[in-house]
């Protein structure tokens, strides 16, 4: 019989709600970002990390970039992992990583090609082990839920040769993984954080779904349960018996979903992600109102991730010569 974890108290998280707080001061700013968009070269717009705690690039190209912030994410886990009451908050932030890499792995596998400079050491089994443990299909120390998804997805590729069907069978159950350890933290906070990134999900599927032109039927195929829209109501939408703005209009999303209905119809799809994205950080602010708990624990991963996206669209941005308006546009609201 499974047991219950013991819900933690609040005060529980004095000590490290105080660190969290210091460790804000080092996030990048919106000042810090035009900064890094106005310096001369991209190797100037690096060295403005080093005010965030990023190690000094020397040369800046996409492998460098991607090292510096494999890097940073190594040392964010291993500070907080000792530090955190409950190591699963830290767990839904780890296991994007390891779908990425078995995604990879899958891919790869199938293509007949090495996957090792494309696995990611974030997760909660570094890339290399779950690399073995797939060779192998020996998935001890791997979740359950992760290892019964790999399996099939192995399977489905197999069979239909369709990455993208396989991709969706981990996504599903990612977020299937992801709310049920939500669940097991007692955490009202972090519950709505997932709930809202598959809500998220959601409305990116249906905007996709509806530019394509797809029916009913296809669209409930990528629809993911676990957010607080009823899945029906989003089918509808494929048949117009449902209008997108609508459906959002009283929650959260609103303001991406008029996006989305426009961008449903041929209109720009740039504007919607980045709204999307900005409604779960206008979230996670709330921590900000928080003086102690397990929220500025979820906020600061969660402003952290924002920040590494906003640094690889402006340092690869840069490296691509865009020009600095088109970059801008690209980026999300910062944590602070």
């Amino acid at each position: 019989m499974k047991r219950k974890s013991k819900k933690i108290k609040e005060t529980d998280y004095l000590f490290l709600s105080a660190y969290l707080r210091a460790l804000e001061n080092g996030l990048l700013t919106e000042a810090r970002m035009d900064r890094m968009l106005d310096a001369p070269t991209a190797e100037d717009a690096a060295k403005i990390l080093t005010e965030c705690g990023y190690g000094e690039l020397n040369v800046v190209n996409v492998d460098t970039v991607d090292q510096m912030l494999s890097q940073a994410r190594d040392r964010i886990f291993a500070d907080l992992t000792p530090l955190a009451k409950d190591p699963r908050m830290l767990d839904i932030f780890k296991i994007k990583y390891d779908y990425h890499n078995a995604k990879t792995l899958l891919k790869s596998e199938a293509m007949g090609e090495d996957p090792a400079r494309l696995l990611v050491d974030a997760g909660r089994l570094p890339g290399k082990e779950l690399a073995k443990a797939v060779a192998a299909s020996d998935y001890e120390g791997v979740s359950e839920t992760l290892a019964k998804a790999i399996g099939e997805a192995r399977e489905l590729l197999g069979t239909t040769k369709d990455p993208q069907q396989a991709d969706f069978l981990l996504d599903q159950a990612y977020f299937r993984e992801m709310a049920r350890l939500a669940e097991d933290c007692r955490s009202e906070f972090m519950g709505g954080y997932v709930k809202l990134m598959v809500d998220a999900a959601n409305l990116r599927s249906a905007v996709r779904v509806l530019r394509m032109g797809k029916d009913r039927d296809f669209l409930k195929t990528v629809l993911f349960e676990g957010g607080s829209m009823d899945l029906e109501q989003l089918a509808q939408l494929a048949d117009g018996k449902a209008v997108l703005a609508d459906l959002y209009a009283h929650g959260p999303l609103a303001e991406a979903a008029e996006l989305g209905q426009a961008a449903a119809h041929g209109g720009a799809l740039t504007a919607f992600e980045r709204a999307c994205d900005n409604a779960l950080m206008e979230y996670i602010s709330a921590a900000k109102q928080v003086p102690f708990g397990e929220q500025p624990l979820i906020a600061y991963l969660a402003a952290r991730d924002s920040e590494q996206t906003a640094i690889r669209i402006i340092l690869t941005g840069r490296l691509a010569g865009l020009p600095t308006d088109v970059i801008r546009e690209r980026l999300r609201e910062p944590y602070v």
